[in-house]
């Protein structure tokens, strides 16, 4: 299969009325060519989509707790927001932690919910909803950010770009809550970077008991590795202190690639300018292309000064962009519009320029499922680079022949994680991150569970793991396969937490019995 290389002209200046015109045409040109990619021949693909695309109320009932998946509707004794004021805040917050154990109810805690497992929810007992407590903070002498753990990365985005900063590690959406992002500890797509927890200088928590400690390398160090990616098990983050970058500008080389290639091609192109990478799997079903062309995409760094870095704007065609992405469900024509049309479009962005900042700003509910009986579905799974034509060729089998709508597989790479406990990146490995479609009934979710528990054994053969926010289909087995240490986790959990105040449904899972 042929290499499409688009090469990046040179970086030189350009006057300001120049600029400007050059993004209004770049603009309608992407636009057109997103129309193209919708409405030529297979038109009725979009007309199809937009009406299959219905909101539905996502409204929870009183008494009621869920989480992105939509398939966690779980009854609570009550969702407790925490107050906004630091100090009202954690005096509260202690109360509320003694009259929970006093009347023997489990604590959650949850953020912006984007878990699918029922990590934020406890069956019957208190969940604490931290977005309320989102204030930010910088320290501009050490370029460290304070934030509350409820702020979201969409908040923490325009606080530090109107700084000339950024943030160093996220997920690829800002709809994310601080603390949430903590306790799963995300990766993203920041070249050559760890997850998230590499970034923590410290933290505050209040245990079970109602003490707040601060966490650090230093501090409470084996707090500090047992909360980061402890999913809300060792206690309340309460805030972070989070190193930041510069932010910067960058313009992209994409090439479209076979997948046995990727591995050394991504080594070649991944120099030590590039600033983020990502790559997009081909998710067209049959033929010669399901799973094995890629689409990879550097964003090389464009040095110039703060004046000349883009401004950070809203996200353009937002819904356009949605319709091509949503008229894939059940669709293979509209799986190959939506290829066709993200590889034109990536092969025409060379020599655009976009700052860091606006490449981290967008949030996942452009593209998210909204109709009342179908729910989308992350997986994520990391391998060796080794092993990652083997890791395809399992799931090109495995797929297909249970039915998955699977709808977009994301290619990163994530740098070992040095930090935490209950660690998924135990070195450098590739990481798949996968999205289904699939009804919101149980005959499904089943279903899909030995989809998953397939796709588990695939990484496990490889030498790799899963990721653990997502549908809790795992057999204990798998789970204690992929994170070995969890055993020894699960025992600091009661010494540091001995009446098991903290607990959700992930704990139900996995936890001891």
């Amino acid at each position: 299969m042929p290499s499409h290389h688009f090469t990046v002209p040179p970086d030189a200046p350009t006057p300001p009325r120049r600029r400007f015109r050059r993004a209004v045409r770049r603009t309608v040109l992407l636009a057109g060519l997103a129309v193209a990619g919708c409405c030529g021949p297979p038109s009725a693909l979009w007309v199809r989509a937009w009406f299959r695309d219905r909101p539905a109320p996502d409204d929870i009932p009183p008494g009621f707790a869920d989480d992105a998946s939509r398939l966690n509707l779980t009854k609570v004794t009550e969702v407790w927001p925490v107050p906004a004021d630091p100090a009202r805040a954690e005096d509260q917050l202690r109360d509320l932690l003694r009259r929970a154990q006093a009347r023997n109810l489990p604590v959650s805690v949850a953020g912006a919910r984007h878990s699918m497992g029922g990590h934020t929810i406890a069956p019957g007992g208190v969940v604490i909803d931290m977005l309320p407590f989102r204030a930010l903070d910088l320290d501009a002498d050490r370029n460290v950010l304070c934030a509350g753990a409820g702020a979201r990365w969409a908040d923490v985005i325009p606080f530090l770009d109107a700084r000339g900063l950024s943030v160093a590690v996220m997920q690829s959406n800002s709809d994310f809550s601080v603390g949430g992002s903590l306790s799963v500890n995300c990766h993203g797509w920041q070249h050559d970077r760890p997850p998230v927890a590499s970034t923590v200088e410290s933290f505050r928590l209040m245990t079970a008991d109602g003490t707040v400690r601060r966490c650090s390398r230093t501090e409470n160090a084996d707090l500090f590795s047992l909360a980061l990616g402890g999913y809300g098990l060792f206690g309340v983050i309460l805030d972070a202190e989070l190193r930041v970058v510069p932010n910067e500008r960058y313009t992209p080389v994409s090439e479209v690639l076979p997948t046995d290639r990727y591995v050394a091609r991504h080594r070649e192109l991944a120099g030590p300018d590039a600033g983020m990478v990502m790559g997009r799997l081909c998710v067209v079903p049959g033929g010669k292309t399901f799973l094995r062309e890629a689409l990879l995409t550097v964003w090389r760094r464009a040095p110039c000064g703060r004046a000349e870095i883009p401004a950070l704007n809203p996200a353009a065609f937002a819904g356009l962009r949605r319709q091509v992405y949503r008229a894939q469900i059940g669709s293979d024509a509209g799986k190959e519009v939506r290829w066709r049309a993200e590889t034109l479009v990536a092969g025409r962005l060379a020599g655009a320029y976009f700052s860091r900042n606006q490449l981290l700003s967008e949030g996942a509910d452009v593209y998210r499922e909204r109709n009342a009986d179908r729910t989308d579905i992350l997986h994520e799974y990391f391998v060796p680079p080794g092993q990652f034509e083997a890791f395809l060729a399992r799931v090109r089998e495995v797929v297909p022949r249970h039915g998955g709508d699977l709808l977009n597989v994301t290619v990163r790479t994530v740098a070992e994680d040095r930090d935490t406990a209950l660690r998924y990146a135990d070195r450098d490995l590739v990481a798949f991150v996968m999205l289904f479609n699939q009804s919101r009934d149980a005959d499904s979710d089943a279903r899909a569970a030995v989809m998953t528990r397939e796709l588990i054994d695939a990484a496990l053969g490889c030498g790799g793991r899963y990721y653990l926010p997502y549908r809790p289909h795992a057999t204990r087995e798998q789970f204690a396969s992929a994170y070995p240490q969890a055993a020894a986790v699960f025992e600091r959990k009661r010494h540091f937490d001995p009446a098991g105040v903290f607990r959700n449904q992930f704990f139900e899972a996995y936890g001891p019995r």
